[in-house]
């Protein structure tokens, strides 16, 4: 076992190898860029070394300044996690130049997989099914329009070198190939340093399935079962299960044994993914075609390690340390069932735009922070690379956390994720957490009708529920007023402001803004020491007991119920059984000024300007897509808010702009 590693990596992923390696008494080093220096994995780790700018090719892609890190801490291996260098190939030939053990793959493995086309034909010439499409190397616009117009449309163009959704887009129709095209290798070329892409057919109903593998420097090669990522949002994965419902026993013994045999082929060592699309065949089984190999941890390896009781992690310290496998393919058993949830700083209801800004609240269900065992009696585990008073930046990922759940059943599994979902606040930005709650219980996924496209199938459901009802969440925002101002008084009868009086009762108001749109709330103390809440016309008996650490018992008319708020400045999060809502202190003044910045075309985070896609003179109608901007690794279309001329650009591709940031006027 090694005595001291270095992690390549920055967030949840390098939280993760942290607590495996501390537990088998591994010290660790950590790198981080400008913007992590006070980060959680920077202190999770027993040394810290700065590598460099906020940017990832200014830090965490500078792979000659982690190696020297390495060296000049004594780190004997390097562990990339996932995304950044984790299949870069000349980082791995670099670290075994300078001496230095790099815990995954031998280079030419990922030399083999690590380029999409490159594994397509490997796996053809196999005789492993592939989806039909182009996997060659000329990326000509229009070589490759030909190819995707021969193919037949839909047609999906994916970065050759990456994945998580990156250099990925769906098209249509031939008209649009050009622009996706474009659109696809610039984020390509931003994440993976490879601008190189591949065309294929786009499978309807697709479900997203993977095989985990793991092999040894002796020779041994085994799979751990499947997990099912079919919920996706623009390709991105949102839900992922093991095991993969409805897959039958045949057709798992096949994917696995395919799977091996893929790694075999490469001589892999370490741990890995096959992905396969598979679509569903008249008699109800599925056809499973050959995707790519990812040679690397996954980000969803906690659902693996939850069925088969694990640690992923601590198997690839001891292969890398040159020991077999701890366990033979009969010795690999599964039991129950395992779904984990990736929330994330971004805002379903616009389009999925990434956010930013500082967690001021981040409260989690009870749980463990890692477990190998499951059904320990916990809720759930999280894992997280933020704690709370944490910031969200622009410069990486939008994942806030993890939260895996582990039941005998898929239905136990679904009921703890809901549970835990419930138990989960963040207060600060917008998160997707409700999003979540609406996508697990939908009907679809209750049912494991599954496939890439049931986000869209299930719209109605998933964006168009019922917000909390107004009362309900000003009924718990008053609550918390009272009980915060209760606090503060002593016990003179005098300097009390419970609104009690010697003769009749008295009234208070309180202007609270819900989902744009003001709220006045009238509370109304009796001479008989009741009270009533009041919105516009209606009004309830209301009473509210305090419970302790933001949480309310509320009696509003007959209902009962338990509310918890957290309060931020002026801003209110409210979290129910049922959902949640946002509301804040509203001032009418400051909204009657409001109205002159409506329709302005600002930047809705922060992020940099790729380019402009209309020019001054301009006349464009509401809707059409003005302006391109990458934030979070990921490419964003603004569109004009309503029909008029552009008078004036105010930034040129390549600028940074600041979150609301004007990017051009236009004129009516």
């Amino acid at each position: 076992m090694f005595k001291k590693i270095l992690i390549a990596n920055r967030g949840e992923i390098a939280c993760r190898v942290a607590a495996t390696a501390q537990r088998l008494g591994v010290r660790t080093v950590a790198v981080y860029s400008d913007a992590d220096a006070d980060a959680r994995h920077v202190r999770a780790c027993d040394e810290a070394v700065h590598v460099g700018g906020n940017a990832p090719r200014e830090s965490y892609l500078q792979w000659q300044r982690i190696i020297d890190a390495a060296l000049a801490t004594g780190a004997q291996a390097i562990h990339p996690g996932y995304g950044f260098l984790s299949e870069n190939e000349a980082f791995a030939r670099a670290c075994g130049d300078a001496g230095l053990v790099f815990i995954g793959p031998p280079a030419s493995a990922i030399a083999a997989m690590g380029s999409k086309s490159a594994a397509k034909a490997l796996m053809e010439k196999a005789g492993v099914p592939l989806v039909p499409g182009y996997h060659g190397d000329d990326n000509t616009p229009v070589f490759l329009a030909a190819q995707a117009a021969k193919i037949g449309y839909p047609v999906l163009i994916k970065a050759s070198a990456g994945g998580g959704g990156k250099g990925m887009r769906r098209v249509d129709r031939a008209e649009d190939f050009e622009a996706a095209l474009a659109s696809c290798q610039r984020e390509a070329q931003a994440s993976f340093g490879n601008a190189q892409v591949l065309v294929e057919r786009y499978v309807t109903r697709p479900r997203h399935i993977e095989i985990q593998v793991f092999g040894d420097s002796h020779g041994n090669v085994i799979h751990l079962g499947e997990r099912d990522c079919s919920v996706q949002r623009r390709h991105q994965k949102v839900l992922e299960e093991s095991p993969a419902p409805g897959l039958s026993a045949a057709r798992r013994a096949e994917m696995g044994a395919a799977a091996v045999a893929a790694a075999q082929a490469v001589g892999y060592v370490g741990a890995g993914t096959v992905e396969f699309v598979a679509e569903e065949l008249d008699d109800g089984d599925i056809r499973a075609y050959f995707m790519e190999m990812n040679t690397r941890l996954q980000v969803e390896h906690p659902v693996t390690e939850a069925v088969t009781a694990l640690d992923l992690v601590e198997w690839q310290l001891r292969v890398a340390g040159g020991e077999p496998l701890p366990l033979t393919q009969d010795q690999v058993t599964l039991r129950g069932h395992a779904i984990e949830a990736r929330i994330c700083a971004e805002n379903p209801d616009a389009d999925f735009l990434p956010a930013t800004g500082t967690l001021h609240v981040a409260r989690w269900p009870e749980h463990v922070a890692f477990t190998r065992s499951p059904g320990d009696g916990r809720l759930a585990r999280v894992d997280s690379g933020v704690r709370e008073g944490d910031a969200i930046s622009p410069h990486y990922d939008s994942m806030i956390a993890k939260l895996i759940v582990w039941g005998e059943t898929r239905a136990q599994a679904l009921a703890r994720l809901d549970a835990a979902l419930q138990a989960t606040h963040i207060m600060g930005l917008a998160t997707n957490v409700a999003f979540l709650r609406r996508v697990v219980g939908s009907h679809a996924f209750a049912t494991a009708d599954l496939d890439t496209a049931l986000i869209q199938r299930e719209h109605a459901a998933i964006f168009e529920a019922p917000p909390l009802p107004p009362e309900l969440a000003a009924g718990a925002v008053a609550a918390h007023v009272l009980a915060a101002e209760a606090a503060l008084e002593d016990a003179d009868p005098w300097s009390r402001r419970d609104g009690w009086r010697m003769h009749g009762g008295a009234a208070r108001l309180l202007h609270l803004e819900h989902l744009g749109q003001p709220l006045l709330l009238r509370l109304e103390r009796r001479h008989d020491g009741s009270t009533r809440i009041g919105i516009g016309d209606s009004h309830w008996p209301f009473a509210a007991r305090a419970l302790g650490g933001g949480r309310h018992e509320l009696w509003l008319g007959e209902a009962r119920l338990t509310v918890t708020v957290h309060a931020h400045g002026d801003d209110y999060a409210v979290f129910t059984a049922t959902g949640s809502a946002r509301l804040s202190d509203h001032d009418p003044l400051l909204r009657a000024g409001a109205g002159a910045a409506e329709g302005r075309l600002t930047a809705p985070m922060p992020g940099k300007v790729v380019g402009f896609l209309a020019q001054v003179g301009d006349r464009v109608l509401r809707g059409q897509a003005l302006a391109v901007m990458e934030a979070m690794k990921m490419e964003h279309t603004i569109n004009a808010p309503h029909d008029g001329v552009v008078e004036e650009l105010l930034y040129a591709a390549g600028d940074q702009v600041a979150e609301g940031g004007e990017l051009l006027r236009l004129g009516k």
